[in-house]
């Protein structure tokens, strides 16, 4: 990765996109974050919010990272890269999360994600065209919506 003058990160290898990511959190600027996006990409976030352009991912993250994750550490860590072909590539990140504020002001507890991103090469470096966030729920295989939903595991039954 590259610093440029206006403080943009160029990914110039797939495998340094969550670190990019990161980086990008840890500034409070939703604007940076949306900076490692197409201008016509999508961002898929835990709850199933669904950002379909670089404007409306970078105000969603502005928000956020503003707010209830204002002092929030995100760490990367297992990482896998899959090129698909030169131009593309599938990059998986599993991130830890801790420091997020519940709805009142009290810490919330550390989170794990799984982040997906779908990254094509553009002359400006690596880009995500398409992100998916997951939290990960140890032990358990769905969800069911019994009014709400609840992370379940059928081996358990």
């Amino acid at each position: 990765m590259e610093r440029r003058r206006d403080a943009v990160v160029t990914v110039t290898d797939p495998a340094d996109f969550p670190k990019a990511f990161a980086e990008a959190w840890h500034s409070r600027d939703g604007h940076r974050i949306g900076a490692l996006l197409a201008e016509d990409a999508d961002f898929v976030n835990v709850t199933g919010l669904w950002w379909r352009n670089r404007a409306a991912i970078s105000k969603a993250h502005d928000y956020a990272l503003k707010s209830f994750f204002r002092e929030t550490t995100l760490k990367p860590g297992v990482t896998t890269t899959r090129q698909l072909g030169p131009e593309h590539a599938i990059v998986h990140c599993r991130f830890t999360l801790s420091g997020q504020k519940a709805p009142d002001g009290e810490a919330a507890g550390t989170r794990q994600t799984i982040l997906t991103f779908v990254l094509h090469r553009t002359e400006n470096g690596w880009q995500a065209v398409a992100a998916q966030n997951t939290d990960v729920v140890p032990g358990k295989e769905t969800h069911v919506n019994t009014g709400s939903l609840t992370a379940v595991d059928y081996r358990d039954t």
